[in-house]
C-alpha cells in the first residue's frame, strides 16, 4: 500500500482514538466515517493492482477445490448451546 493511501488511513485511526477515548460520540461518529473512506480508497488501489498482477486472486479454501484437491481434515459437526 502506498504512503499517499496509509496516511489518511493513520490520521483517521489516530482522530478515532482521541474521540473514543472522550467518549465524545459527536466526534466518533464522523472519525468513523473519515477511517472507512480511507480504508475504501486503499482498498480500491490494493484491488487494482491485484488484478493488474494477473487477476484477482481466489481465497485458500475455494483455490483447492475449484482445482480438484481435497482436504483430508476430519471435519466433525457438533451441537453447541448459545449462552448469554
Amino acid at each position: 500500500m502506498s504512503d499517499e493511501k496509509k496516511k489518511p488511513i493513520q490520521d483517521a485511526l489516530e482522530v478515532l482514538k482521541k474521540a473514543y477515548e472522550a467518549k465524545d460520540v459527536e466526534t466518533i461518529t464522523p472519525a468513523l466515517d473519515s477511517i472507512n473512506e480511507a480504508w475504501k480508497n486503499a482498498s480500491e488501489e490494493m484491488y487494482k493492482a491485484q488484478t493488474d498482477q494477473g487477476g484477482a486472486a481466489e481465497p485458500q479454501a475455494d483455490a483447492g477445490a475449484q482445482s480438484g484437491e481435497t482436504n483430508d481434515e476430519d471435519v466433525e459437526d457438533v451441537d453447541f448451546e448459545e449462552v448469554k
